[in-house]
């Protein structure tokens, strides 16, 4: 049996049976059959000695578990890495950063703990699904929803403290962490706190309001190593009434400019309050969650044609265009209510567009109405390709984005995400594919599609993602080699202010230096002067995003 690095064998044993006492001998896993299952098995590391290692792991189920587990990890300073639910594929899964630590399991943990009906709002624990959310507003009758994220297997707060979003409403769906409100945390040290109103010791304003009477903590829980969360409230929405969607067409390359700001402007006037989406049909944008057939005229193909990183000459495609009807930008914007309200929220939005890019034209689909039928939910196609996540249905359908498929042929044994953000702006956009598409020729990174033909994903009402899954194989060498690629990728792109909102696990270190140089990178001087403070053993999630404990800095772990 694997033990962790600087613990004794005695000490080891004496922690195993500390925590057997504490959940049952039967929710602590030593074997190898059982601890493999905690392996990321997207890992970058794969076959190499930097893999890491899990050497058990403890299941508990009440927070007070959770305290004693901790309390016994610090008694024997035993490094502990608390997950989830561990579906957090792409970004490390269940392995912990530090290898050698041993996974604190919060999937048993999976209770809704109240749900508000006329307040809106739920608290539940960390291994709730939003899978399990859905079907318990279903069975019950419950007239609330959820924004939701794809693929929906993972854990509400897991999604919230990695500040995940949803593909719905605006409000504190795109940023889940925005619709938290009311954290029961277990700190390093074993003790336990509750935050905003929840301080008080009563629950009668706990899930309402953020606040009570002091500085502000919650953010410091988010990507970080600082507390295992037990318990989170959520403010969410009454059930869906209506939802429409309709494109914005615009024929000319410089069109991008005003579309994209005239988008921003409907977002912070909250006419429009789904999540946006951007194409070209020129460039021939790709992506299986776009329903945009693939370019074939060879006309088209040829004015495709990227030579030397350099952008295929925009006139001759919008003279293309023009022949063939197809926008040079499109704007898929979504409404969510009562479809009367929308509908004068469209009315709105066609009269600005009109006004402001002359010659645009517009696509409208058919609204739908709440509650769906199982026959409009079997056609959602015939809807406009509505996805079943842009209405609050769980699915698991952006897995194919990294499965294989047409867009991609080669899939590899994995994939972990590069995720750059933008300012939501056109010059930026136009900005970013011009970086990207010119190093990944230079560094010899295979594209599934050019960047030009890739728009950002617009999660954030404010800023936007260029998400692309890289693929992992079982080759170490070529495994190295597309680590590189990655982080000199990432630094370019830090360069021009595009840090990335979350990061590969076992490259937590690089991305987090490379986002945070201020000051002599002040701010990770700050983020370990608080680790020190509040986990004097350093026991808690060892480098996750870059914080390591006093004692493995001071090894040159860290």
């Amino acid at each position: 049996m694997a033990v962790p690095t600087g613990v004794s064998e005695q000490d080891w044993a004496a922690a195993l049976e500390g925590f057997s006492a504490v959940v049952g001998s039967e929710w602590v896993f030593t074997e190898e059959e059982h601890t493999s299952l905690y392996h990321d098995v997207y890992s970058i590391y794969q076959g190499e000695p930097e893999d890491p290692v899990v050497p058990a792991a403890v299941a508990p189920y009440t927070a007070e578990e959770v305290q004693q587990c901790v309390r016994i990890a610090n008694q024997y300073k035993i490094p502990i890495y608390p997950i989830s639910t561990g579906k957090n594929l792409g970004y490390g899964g269940s392995a912990p950063v530090y290898s050698g630590s041993l996974v604190l399991d919060l999937k048993r943990m999976d209770r809704i703990l109240n749900v508000d009906v006329e307040k809106a709002t739920v608290l539940v624990e960390p291994g709730v699904t939003f899978y399990d959310i859905v079907d318990h507003f279903e069975r019950n009758n419950i007239p609330l929803t959820l924004d939701m994220p794809d693929p929906a297997w993972g854990s509400l707060i897991g999604n919230a403290l990695e500040r995940g979003m949803g593909h719905t409403y605006s409000q504190h769906g795109r940023d889940r962490w925005s619709g938290h409100c009311g954290m029961e945390v277990v700190l390093p040290t074993g003790d336990m706190i509750r935050t905003g109103p929840g301080a008080s010791g009563s629950d009668v304003l706990w899930q309402d309001q953020k606040y009570g009477i002091g500085p502000d903590v919650h953010g410091i829980f988010t990507q970080s190593n600082y507390g295992v969360i037990t318990k989170m409230g959520f403010w969410i929405r009454p059930a869906h009434e209506g939802f429409r969607h309709a494109r914005v067409h615009v024929p000319r390359f410089d069109d991008i400019h005003k579309l994209v700001a005239l988008d921003t402007r409907l977002h912070n006037m909250e006419i429009c309050n789904g999540m946006s989406v951007m194409a070209s049909p020129l460039y021939g944008s790709f992506g299986p969650m776009l329903f945009m057939p693939p370019v074939t005229d060879p006309e088209h193909l040829a004015l495709l044609e990227v030579r030397n990183g350099e952008r295929p000459d925009p006139g001759p495609l919008a003279a293309y265009g023009e022949r063939n009807r197809l926008a040079f930008w499109w704007l898929e914007l979504k409404f969510h209510g009562p479809n009367s309200v929308t509908q004068a929220q469209w009315d709105y939005a066609k009269d600005l567009f009109s006004r402001e890019i002359p010659g645009c034209w517009f696509e409208e689909y058919e609204p739908l109405e709440f509650p769906l039928s199982e026959e409009v939910k079997a056609n959602l196609n015939t809807y406009g390709h509505v996805e079943m996540v842009n209405i609050g249905i769980p699915s698991l359908h952006r897995f194919a984005m990294s499965m294989r498929n047409q867009f991609n042929p080669e899939p590899g044994v994995g994939h972990f995400w590069f995720a750059p953000m933008i300012p939501k702006t056109g010059e930026q956009i136009l900005l970013a594919q011009e970086v990207l598409q010119k190093n990944c020729e230079r560094l010899g990174i295979p594209l599934l599609a050019p960047y030009y033909s890739m728009m950002p994903l617009m999660w954030y009402p404010r800023a936007g993602i260029f998400l692309a899954g890289w693929n992992v194989h079982a080759d170490p060498e070529r495994n190295r080699r597309t680590r590189e690629q990655y982080v000199e990728l990432s630094q370019i792109c830090a360069d021009h202010g595009w840090t990335e909102y979350r990061a590969p696990a076992p490259l937590h270190d690089q991305i987090m230096r490379m986002s945070n140089g201020f000051n002599d990178h002040a701010l990770l001087r700050f983020h370990e002067t608080l680790k020190d403070a509040i986990d004097p053993n350093g026991i808690l999630s060892a480098g996750r995003y870059g914080i390591w404990p006093q004692h493995l800095r001071e090894e040159g772990q860290g």
